[in-house]
């Protein structure tokens, strides 16, 4: 069996790279949303021009970070989700959401101070771990039927 997962979430960690790095043995392969923060924020208007207005130019970038998004997720066989502790990810948030309405096997991670505010994208998930490295683990245990 291979899997096709999708990494969705906060950019501003190494978490995915320790998923990554711990699942080089096993048939997964990666897909995520473009990392580079300002490339993601400013693809919009480098790519269809300039706007005046701050909507309009956040308005390009997310819909041109979308295509992406929407083909990631899509054809993953699961959605790992992060949500980190220095901003609110309101883009990962709804990636989970599309996730779980596609029917996707989904990983939420997130520590402890979030856990009520997630509570329904918990509720919509098929495990919940505050540990990157125990989203590699899950995978593992999929994968091969082994217990860390």
């Amino acid at each position: 069996m291979a899997l096709n997962v999708y990494l969705s979430g906060e950019i501003h960690t190494d978490w995915r790279e320790e998923i990554i790095s711990a699942c080089n043995d096993l048939d997964v392969s990666f897909q995520a949303p473009v990392t580079n923060h300002a490339a993601s924020d400013d693809c919009g208007v480098a790519i269809l021009g300039a706007e005046a207005d701050k909507y309009w130019h956040d308005h390009k970038g997310a819909m041109v970070n979308a295509i992406r998004t929407r083909k990631g997720i899509q054809d993953a066989d699961v959605v790992v989700v992060r949500f980190g502790e220095k901003y609110k990810q309101w883009n990962a948030a709804f990636d989970a959401g599309f996730a779980a309405a596609l029917g996707k096997s989904l990983i939420v991670v997130h520590g402890a101070d979030h856990q009520h505010a997630l509570k329904e994208v918990d509720a919509a998930a098929l495990a919940v771990t505050d540990e990157p490295a125990k989203v590699a683990d899950i995978l593992r245990y999929v994968l091969t039927s082994n217990l860390p």
